[in-house]
């Protein structure tokens, strides 16, 4: 039996999946936002404590770019239930009681930001190719914003986990 291949989506189509993968992103951000104070709280170097503050502030910008989008759009975001980050968010990072040794808490912090922010690249990734197909050059423009801090961020993280290891 012969594969059958779909048809490239429409435009409309385009920007459902657009809307639907935007509206994922968004709402993991604000959650996260409003989660990012804990994470600095259980820093227990303060270079992690900063990079942390810095990663709030750049989610903060973030989730005004998308906001920025939507009002380009024409359209408003609504409400999701599964949310890939919000589920890692809400679990805490798995991070249910301090670890006896402070450089195993603060590594594992590290590692589900940097998991986070490899969501968010993926994810910016996608939306800015859907965008560049439906010629949003305003959307695909913050979106490449976006992605760069978070590709930034991913670096920052990396660079400290490596000091901590290191020495």
């Amino acid at each position: 039996m012969e594969p059958i291949n779909s048809p490239a989506p429409d435009a409309a189509f385009l920007k459902l999946i657009f809307l639907h993968h935007l509206t994922r992103i968004y709402n993991g951000k604000r959650f996260l936002h409003q989660h990012t104070a804990n994470l600095t709280a259980m820093a227990s170097f303060k270079g992690l404590e900063l990079a942390i503050d810095e990663f709030s502030e750049d989610v903060k910008r973030q989730i005004s770019r998308m906001e920025e989008i939507y009002k380009l759009l024409g359209e408003t975001p609504s409400p999701e239930v599964c949310n890939p980050i919000k589920s890692i968010v809400k679990d805490e990072f798995c991070l249910d009681e301090t670890q006896n040794i402070p450089l195993l808490n603060d590594l594992d912090v590290m590692l589900y930001i940097q998991i986070l922010e490899h969501i968010n690249i993926t994810s910016y990734r996608m939306l800015i190719m859907i965008a560049k197909m439906l010629k949003y050059d305003e959307v695909k423009q913050l979106l490449t914003e976006n992605f760069d801090e978070s590709a930034d961020n991913d670096k920052l993280f990396t660079l400290i986990a490596k000091e901590y290891i290191t020495g």
